[in-house]
């Protein structure tokens, strides 16, 4: 199997300055990788790239041996930020089936099929959250509407998840659900995570991608004080190392 994701000196820039600069990483199928750096590093460019959302300036990029849109149906993507009018009367379910439709479909093509709505229940089944259902969206907990959207990605039956800083703004039992929750589902699929949580990311990843520009991959074991310091200087986060792998 060739590797979930591939960069080759790849460098990107919006305008000026440059955002990514020579990359060059593998992330392996079944891997779990965390994606830390100081706002502005790069890190949510690094996930658009993967999706194919952004197209290099320079270098190559590869999802499981082919372009990023070429394989865009492997990729469940949860964004940092959504953008929903909570005015609108969205289901918790209306949301998650929002991940069946398929880029391209014309609007007459997109009444759901039975096979849609099973995919929907199977993911909400695994978020833990079958029982919220047919609660409007906009009632939900931080943590509870996270889980949706990850709910959301999962309905399409993708090989690897994109999650843009999924810890944020959620309580500590939040925290340790959804833990539980990506641990369970990395024995099947790839898992990529944007965060700055350096103790949620330290119980859960395998290897992390420092980016701040510059792309360093490390295992979890070897980030140390030092390596924060050098990615976010003197004021960076608290370190929490958690040596479980």
């Amino acid at each position: 199997m060739p590797p979930a994701v591939e960069f080759q000196s790849v460098s990107f820039s919006y305008e000026n300055p440059i955002v990514v600069e020579k990359a060059t990483f593998i992330i392996q199928a079944g891997d779990f990788v965390s994606i830390i750096g100081p706002n502005g590093g790069g890190k949510t460019t690094l996930l658009k790239l993967m999706l194919g959302i952004l197209k290099p300036n320079h270098g190559s990029i590869r999802l499981f041996g082919r372009s990023p849109r070429l394989n865009c149906s492997k990729v469940g993507y949860t964004p940092q930020f959504l953008s929903v009018d909570f005015n609108f009367p969205l289901s918790v379910l209306d949301v998650v089936l929002m991940g069946r439709i398929r880029t391209g479909f014309l609007p007459s093509h997109l009444w759901y099929t039975q096979e849609d709505r099973n995919a929907a229940w199977r993911s909400l089944e695994i978020l833990q959250l079958r029982d919220f259902a047919e609660i409007p969206f906009r009632n939900l907990s931080g943590g509870q509407r996270q889980r949706v959207l990850i709910a959301r990605a999962l309905c399409g039956e993708p090989e690897i998840l994109l999650l843009d800083e999924p810890t944020n703004n959620i309580d500590a039992p939040s925290e340790q659900i959804l833990f539980d929750i990506l641990t369970e589902l990395n024995k099947t699929m790839t898992i990529v995570m944007v965060s700055h949580d350096i103790g949620f990311v330290s119980q859960c990843v395998k290897n992390v991608i420092c980016v701040n520009r510059t792309v360093a991959v490390h295992s979890v074991s070897a980030m140390n004080g030092q390596t924060i310091h050098d990615l976010y200087g003197q004021h960076g986060m608290k370190l929490v190392l958690h040596d479980h792998f």
